[in-house]
């Protein structure tokens, strides 16, 4: 079978990246910020985006959700 005759599948669910920014609240103000480095190869012209992208964080409190609980290291 050549490689013109492959049938591509294509997968319309989204990753688990993407189900975890999609449960941020914050998926276009992400893609966004990721389109405006891409453009420009520079976080610092993403300004506009990088605001966007912080205020809608905190719009959904998205720093207390998403907290990391501390292990006990100890028990190691």
């Amino acid at each position: 079978m050549s490689s013109n005759s492959k049938v591509q599948e294509i997968d319309d669910e989204p990753d688990e990246w993407d189900q975890r920014i999609n449960k941020t609240g914050c998926a276009e103000e992400n893609l966004q910020l990721q389109l405006c480095h891409a453009d420009t190869g520079d976080w610092r012209k993403c300004i506009n985006e990088m605001n966007a992208f912080r205020e809608c964080w905190d719009k959904f409190n998205n720093n207390q959700r998403t907290q990391t609980k501390n292990n006990n290291l100890k028990d190691f």
